[in-house]
């Protein structure tokens, strides 16, 4: 297949000014490299389009593609993530992962709460806040969390965002408000095991890869997984790979994971994010249907490595899924 690849680089954005914090999502050039690289050695014939902007000037100049491998962040709004898919779905074009309704739920973290609590899968009291007023109705039980409903790679997220009274929260509220422009997602702090776990497939055929622990090394910032842990991850993280065979409370955050992603029209491939509470019991916190592919630096291809599956072989798995999508005369 012709495949195109859509992705936003960051060495062009910071190269036009952007700052490092608001292009922490987006690809380094060497993933761009061997997403390609491995898509040549599946057979495939690859082409690198770039971002949003570049893939409608594509399309305009005529190009299509067979399927296209898209991993686009986005850079404005709150539905960032789904307008390349969006795009895609108007000229009829295949792509790998999500949808875009899948993709502007899963982004705002207050939504993705409310679609897998209402699936059954267990998730911390949460509120979103608009505006401090809405401060006034908080009836969570106190240590809080709060963080920006719709960022990832940690953004916003310090020592700070763990609240132990009201004077905090509408600090960290009112700052995070200032400061991203968007509503913040308040919670009900978990002070247990931390988890990530890997996805691939879609639907009824969806099975769990494997579960990464996130262990915070003892000079990492203490009891959370923060934007400086994130980015820092080599030397202040520990990622354990664990399995559910004798521990209950992976097992049971790989089922919960599961159901969270059927229950978010995941596709192909990415993560869900889990933390236990005090008694040992996990609870979902978040879904990246959209997840890294560096092939050293990103928890799926970690995972990946892990339980034994290469790099191109875990893009062979998601174009395999994704290729299900395409019409059989392509």
């Amino acid at each position: 297949m012709r495949i195109g690849i859509t992705y936003d680089l960051r060495s062009e954005y910071l190269a036009a000014g952007y700052d490092e914090e608001a292009t922490a999502e987006f690809d380094r050039d060497d993933t761009i490299d061997s997403i390609a690289g491995a898509l040549a050695q599946l057979g495939h014939e690859a082409d690198r389009i770039g971002h949003a902007r570049q893939l409608v000037s594509r399309l305009a100049a005529g190009d299509r593609w067979d399927l296209v491998f898209n991993i686009c962040e986005g850079l404005y709004g709150l539905a960032r993530e789904a307008q390349v898919p969006a795009i895609l779905d108007a000229f009829a074009i295949p792509y790998t992962f999500a949808d875009p309704l899948a993709m502007g739920v899963c982004l705002h973290k207050g939504l993705t709460k409310t679609v897998v609590e209402r699936a059954g899968v267990p998730t911390p009291g949460y509120l979103v806040v608009e505006d401090p007023s809405a401060l006034e109705a908080v009836s969570l039980r106190y240590p809080l969390f709060a963080k920006p409903v719709a960022e990832g790679t940690g953004k916003g997220i310090t020592p700070a965002s763990r609240i132990a009274d009201e004077a905090e929260l509408r600090n960290v509220c009112e700052r995070l408000l200032e400061t991203y422009r968007q509503p913040v997602l308040v919670e009900e702090y978990l002070p247990g095991r931390e988890f990530t776990v890997g996805l691939l497939g879609t639907g009824r055929r969806a099975e769990v890869l494997g579960t990464l622990e996130i262990v915070l090394r003892p000079q990492a910032e203490a009891g959370v997984y923060s934007y400086v842990n994130k980015e820092r991850c080599e030397e202040l993280v520990d990622y354990r790979l664990v399995r559910p065979t004798g521990d209950e409370e992976v097992r049971r955050a790989e089922e919960l994971a599961l159901a969270a992603w059927r229950a978010l029209d995941g596709r192909d491939g990415g993560r869900i994010d889990l933390r236990s509470d005090a008694n040992g019991r996990p609870q979902f916190l978040e879904a990246n249907p959209l997840a890294g592919l560096h092939p050293e630096h990103s928890d799926l291809p970690m995972l990946a490595t892990a339980v034994g599956m290469s790099y191109v072989e875990l893009i062979g798995r998601i174009v395999a899924s994704a290729r299900e999508r395409v019409p059989d005369d392509a």
